[in-house]
């Protein structure tokens, strides 16, 4: 089952806890310049050296992994270690760029946390977990619509750390079909939580990609039942203007992230007229992206699928650079 990256690295913390000794989490606080990794990013380090995860795109893996065989931070963690600030260590450990990172480390003794945490974001559901560096003390909190104030998906302030996990971002996809699935397995390992709506109930059964939901409502009551929102994508794959044109419709009057569908340019001219004519205005109709997907030459459902995956990547961090702007213009 495809997963993201997070999860990877708590099922690697969970499992080497359980073969006894600690595990080290290191977790990116802040960057400055062109760090390759985002706050937020981790990897976990076994004792013997083995680790999963990321922190810096290869650049102080090696270095951290180092420090954790020679048992550097066995004492005074949790604690916040830079990277980058020298030239000696610029060139030892090989940030590209000027590019500096703070990294929090963590010493896990007991897997009943990240074990709690690893069921939650199984059952895709979303959890903030707080690491106070006064006291060294870590807590999971539930998040949810009415507990926003703690559930920002990172914060850092030098004395707290809190970290969203489980899925931030909601998908519904319009149509069963291979290139459904292939787009399903790509968007799970980007922690959205997934949903297909085909109103064909027989191809619920070839529907086999797990971690999924399944629904045969239809497609326009899809839409409305989920209430899209600035953190939700709507895809239309079917390519059957009965069942693509109705959820569009609905999505497009929402305040829905992104709104795509399948088809040939040709194809979108006619879809637009005859949403046009559904009452749809003409600001409505501009924020479908159709065809939808990078323009990579794809063919096959799994290119097509990556192109599509490629473009809401690239919409989603064009939205995060507008939105912090302001605050990282020196960097």
């Amino acid at each position: 089952m495809d997963r993201s990256t997070d999860y990877e690295v708590l099922v690697a913390a969970v499992n080497w806890l359980d073969e006894g000794g600690p595990v080290f989490l290191a977790t990116v606080a802040s960057t400055w310049g062109s760090a390759p990794r985002r706050p937020g990013s981790m990897m976990v380090i076994h004792p013997d050296g083995r680790f999963t995860g990321s922190v810096s795109g290869g650049c102080v893996e090696d270095e951290l992994t180092q420090q954790v065989l020679k048992g550097d931070f066995d004492q005074d963690i949790p604690r916040t270690v830079e990277y980058g600030v020298t030239s000696d260590m610029v060139q030892r450990v090989g940030l590209p760029c000027g590019g500096r990172l703070t990294l929090l480390l963590e010493r896990i003794d007991s897997a009943t946390q990240l074990r709690k945490l690893l069921q939650a974001v199984k059952s895709r559901q979303r959890v903030s977990r707080h690491v106070s560096l006064n006291t060294g003390e870590v807590s999971l909190q539930p998040c949810s619509e009415s507990a926003a104030s703690h559930c920002d998906e990172f914060h850092f302030d030098q004395k707290n750390l809190s970290k969203v996990f489980g899925p931030r971002w909601r998908m519904l996809l319009i149509g069963a079909g291979e290139l459904s699935q292939r787009v399903a397995q790509l968007a799970l390992t980007l922690d959205y939580a997934v949903t297909l709506c085909d109103s064909r109930p027989e191809y619920a059964d070839g529907w086999e990609i797990d971690g999924t939901n399944f629904i045969t409502i239809n497609p326009a009551k899809a839409v409305t039942a989920i209430q899209p929102d600035s953190r939700t994508v709507v895809l239309a794959l079917s390519h059957t203007p009965v069942l693509d044109d109705p959820a569009l419709a609905a999505a497009l009057q929402s305040t829905a992230f992104y709104v795509g569908a399948l088809g040939s340019l040709k194809n979108q001219q006619a879809r637009l007229r005859r949403l046009q004519k559904k009452g749809l205005s003409d600001d409505q109709l501009a924020r479908l992206h159709g065809p939808v997907g990078l323009p990579i030459g794809s063919r096959t459902p799994a290119e097509i699928a990556i192109a599509i995956i490629a473009a809401l990547v690239a919409e989603r961090n064009q939205a995060v650079q507008q939105a912090v702007m302001p605050e990282s213009a020196h960097a």
